[in-house]
């Protein structure tokens, strides 16, 4: 038996994007194998990784879990997407300041997801920012830096001047000797 496929005009990152694909296939799926847009992680594909997180209405969507056949209508924004021309968005700008990503491989899930809750909540706690990303999974970082590259974004885009503490870039310093 042939494989049904689907026909939909999609809108991604701004774009109209007429996509073909197997009916069956996951947004996931779509996003990177027929529009090309990589930025977008496989992961565990069970919805417990968090790697695979979009924007679909400007809230944080699985996309290994979301049908692309039932996406018709719906706004969908990838990482390719928070960069504007040649400015980064305060996300990116605070996570590379920061060293917030080191192998990178959830990074983009980790974008999506916090760009969503900036979102609804423009200037979250810790703890709030910490259950938001909750569902990524990250295994080099610790977490730490991704916080507060998200406080700092939170900053930025409310207009503050932002610079990380230098306890944050360098590690706190040694007592001199002597001092103690």
């Amino acid at each position: 038996m042939p494989e049904q496929t689907t026909t939909l005009e999609l809108r991604i990152n701004g774009e109209r994007r007429v996509v073909a694909f197997p009916t069956h296939h996951t947004l996931l799926e779509v996003l990177r194998e027929e529009c090309g847009l990589t930025g977008t992680k496989h992961g565990c594909e069970l919805g417990e990784c968090g790697t695979c997180a979009v924007l679909v209405d400007g809230r944080p969507v699985l996309s290994c879990l979301a049908l692309a056949a039932e996406m018709a209508g719906r706004e969908i924004q990838t990482v390719e997407g928070l960069q504007e021309g040649n400015r980064l968005h305060p996300l990116q700008q605070t996570f590379a300041d920061l060293n917030a990503a080191q192998c990178g491989y959830c990074t983009p899930g980790v974008l999506m997801t916090a760009k969503g809750l900036l979102a609804d909540n423009p200037r979250p706690s810790s703890e709030e920012i910490r259950e938001a990303l909750s569902g990524t999974l990250c295994r080099c970082t610790g977490y730490h830096k991704i916080i507060q590259a998200v406080e700092g974004a939170a900053a930025l885009s409310a207009g503050e001047d932002w610079t990380p503490a230098e306890e944050v870039l360098h590690g706190t310093r040694l007592p001199e000797r002597g001092s103690e």
